[in-house]
């Protein structure tokens, strides 16, 4: 699994255990619905750490949090 992978299954984790729709992390990130979809379909391949940090904060987590996650051991060297 590649980082965007993990990233991508980490934020629907969460998602699903603070029982938030995608609309919901949408207006609480205070991103562009397009961004959050484009994380969450895989299309970005390289979120940046600003945007995770956005929707970490949406998710009601700190980074610190958000990657603390077996999702995020060995990952693929891509």
């Amino acid at each position: 699994m590649n980082i965007c992978e993990a990233t991508n299954l980490r934020i629907q984790e969460l998602r699903r255990e603070r029982k938030l729709s995608v609309y919901a992390l949408i207006y609480r990130s205070g991103m562009p619905a397009s961004t959050v979809k484009s994380i969450l379909h895989g299309k970005s391949q390289n979120p940046g750490i600003v945007n995770i940090k956005k929707i970490a904060e949406g998710l009601g987590v700190s980074v610190r949090e958000f990657y603390n996650s077996e999702l995020f051991d060995n990952l693929d060297a891509d």
